[in-house]
């Protein structure tokens, strides 16, 4: 059985960050809700950098108390939606602004 994702609430630093209590590296993630998509009360997490995309989506839908059956899309920078498979650093290195990765969610199709 493998062990949770980590996730952890609002960030100290911006950015890809070490974390002092492990050695892997955080991801900063906002979270912007786009349409009619219900609004997160906090929109800021680190989520560890190792992790794959499914990891936030995952997330995403155990804050928004969504079932897998209702319809949640996620999109980078409203331009488009990554592969479960990716890798969170990786979005992180090549499309980061604002020191955070920004996900866009929606209940509808809204790009790509």
């Amino acid at each position: 059985m493998s062990a949770p994702p980590s996730v952890s609430s609002p960030p100290q630093s911006p950015g890809l960050a070490a974390s002092p209590k492990t050695a892997a590296p955080k991801v900063v993630v906002q979270f912007r809700a786009t349409g009619n998509a219900p609004i997160l009360k906090q929109k800021f997490y680190k989520i560890s950098a190792p992790q794959q995309f499914r990891t936030v989506i995952n997330f995403l839908r155990k804050e928004l108390n969504y079932k897998p059956q209702d319809p949640l899309f996620l999109y980078i920078n409203s331009a488009f939606a990554p592969a479960p498979d990716e890798i969170l650093a990786n979005l992180y290195k090549c499309f980061g602004t604002e020191n955070s990765l920004i996900i866009n969610y929606s209940t509808t199709a809204a790009w790509g």
